[in-house]
């Protein structure tokens, strides 16, 4: 993946972030604390809802974003030609939006909470503690922590939207996961789907809020990129 051509940006590692915060830093333990607190698979502090919004966001793939934007090309009776280059944009962008997160994840190589929290005595901060038996909502997934996949892929839906149709409030969309079944969740704001996302990838254990928010701002910023630099709509004169 890391070294796929991307279909709009120059180069995988074009909106690559800064290097993740330093283990020493008052914001890692206090990101690293607050996954614990709420990340953990027998958390006494995540809130059902919490819980519920970190199994929905389990699912992955194109049935995790593709009938967002289908439902919304309906919903506002957009054209065939319109409803066509909307959807092309986001395809695309999801598409450079995993070359980036894993030009940048395979980069830095840093390390998830599964594995932080349980050498929290080993990374020179002592407002971290180690627990040894600590796991998240459901298996981690296999490969870097840093930054949030879902979120860039998130964030890239929001900021296409945003560019191409120059706001970010929309009509209701309804979406179902399979792995929340009999859940229905419902946005009528991209920027309030995109933070869902995030949220959900701390309560579920795999991300720290740092991570989360870099992964949010990458998706912006290509969501925009793709709609500003690809597909452009001709212009004809009439005879």
């Amino acid at each position: 993946m890391v070294n796929l051509k991307p279909f709009a940006m120059v180069k995988g590692s074009q909106f690559r972030p800064e290097p993740p915060i330093s283990l020493d830093s008052k914001e890692w333990a206090t990101d690293f604390n607050e996954l614990k607190d709420y990340g953990g698979k027998t958390s006494t502090k995540r809130t059902a809802q919490q819980t519920e919004i970190a199994r929905f966001w389990l699912m992955a793939g194109p049935p995790a974003y593709h009938p967002f934007v289908r439902q919304l090309v309906t919903a506002k009776q957009m054209s065939v030609g319109d409803s066509a280059r909307l959807m092309a944009l986001v395809a695309v962008g999801l598409n450079d939006a995993l070359i980036a997160v894993f030009d940048a994840k395979y980069h830095y190589n840093f390390w998830r909470p599964i594995t932080a929290i349980r050498n929290g005595d080993n990374d020179g901060n002592p407002a971290t503690d180690r627990e040894a038996s600590w796991q998240p909502i459901d298996n981690t997934p296999m490969h870097p922590e840093y930054p949030c996949a879902h979120c860039i892929l998130s964030g890239t839906i929001s900021g296409v939207i945003k560019a191409a149709l120059g706001t970010e409030d929309i009509p209701e969309i309804a979406i179902t996961s399979a792995t929340a079944p009999g859940v229905t969740h419902r946005w009528t704001n991209v920027t309030a789907f995109a933070e869902e996302v995030a949220n959900s990838r701390i309560w579920a254990g795999f991300h720290y809020r740092f991570s989360t928010r870099v992964g949010t701002e990458m998706g912006l910023q290509i969501g925009e990129y793709v709609v500003n630099n690809v597909m452009q709509p001709v212009v004809t004169s009439s005879r």
